[in-house]
């Protein structure tokens, strides 16, 4: 359900759905509390309301504070490993302009092959949150078989050659550990609670009785905005390639590796 909401509506229309629904039910009960009870309008029982509401609200921004600091570092990480494995297959392209022509054609081929796929094939299954490993697999092997092919003939080749190897591996790598970052997501547990904990300190704002209820319904409404955008931006984070806020993969589309998005060019 998240990913659809990420993927199909804009951050500002995110934004109005989500804040304004959750705005919009805690007025509604807190007016439906406040018929049902008109006591509370007395204020009996704020002292110890304010008390457990105080308590409440502090260990649930701790826990607030915690899930987003976590997922904006996951963010920052999984741009960290897009950029990485981009820019190892602009080495490999790089370190290959030294190769004959007939060698360095077939690896900037592969190269350009493996980029397309993962741009055209593998982003969008990521954006649903499906990644597959398969989806470019074949241009991985396709990639190291072109790399394979070439024999170094003096030490000018092998050291272009080593550079090439190395960087291929580790592109590799990167290419892993992207593919698992599309499926994580926040554990059940700091789920429960970080949407339980807003279900339980919205209601007790409705026993902060107030004389005045239009003062009553504006506390009730800012408590409530602030849970709802703080629950908005752990849901447009919790999926680093899902919504506008997401890493794109423009990195595979610059640099050396510009030149296999040229019309014409190799891909």
């Amino acid at each position: 359900m998240s990913l659809w909401l990420l993927n199909h509506l804009g951050t500002f229309a995110l934004s109005v759905l989500l804040v304004g629904a959750i705005v919009v039910t805690a007025v509604a009960g807190s007016l439906a509390a406040r018929r049902a009870h008109p006591q509370l309008a007395e204020g009996e029982h704020n002292e110890m309301v304010g008390v457990v509401l105080g308590m409440f609200g502090a260990i649930y921004g701790i826990i607030l504070a915690f899930v987003v600091v976590t997922l904006w570092t996951q963010l920052d990480h999984t741009q960290a490993v897009v950029s990485k494995e981009a820019t190892d297959l602009a080495l490999v392209v790089r370190s290959s302009d030294v190769f004959p022509p007939a060698d360095r054609d077939r690896v900037q081929a592969a190269v350009g092959a493996y980029v397309h796929a993962v741009v055209e094939i593998q982003w969008p299954m990521m954006r649903e949150g499906e990644p597959s490993h398969e989806a470019t697999a074949q241009h991985v092997e396709g990639m190291y078989r072109a790399l394979q092919a070439y024999e170094p003939t003096d030490g000018r080749t092998q050291t272009f050659y080593d550079q090439a190897a190395a960087s291929l591996n580790d592109a590799a790598g990167q290419r892993r550990e992207r593919i698992d970052l599309a499926t994580t997501e926040l554990p059940t547990l700091l789920q429960v609670l970080v949407f339980g904990g807003a279900l339980v300190i919205i209601p007790l704002t409705f026993l902060y009785g107030l004389r005045s209820l239009r003062m009553q319904l504006l506390f009730v409404a800012s408590v409530a905005a602030l849970i709802g955008f703080s629950l908005l931006l752990v849901l447009v984070l919790d999926r680093p390639f899902a919504g506008e806020l997401s890493v794109d993969p423009s990195a595979y589309q610059e640099g050396a590796l510009v030149r296999f998005w040229v019309r014409g060019a190799v891909g």
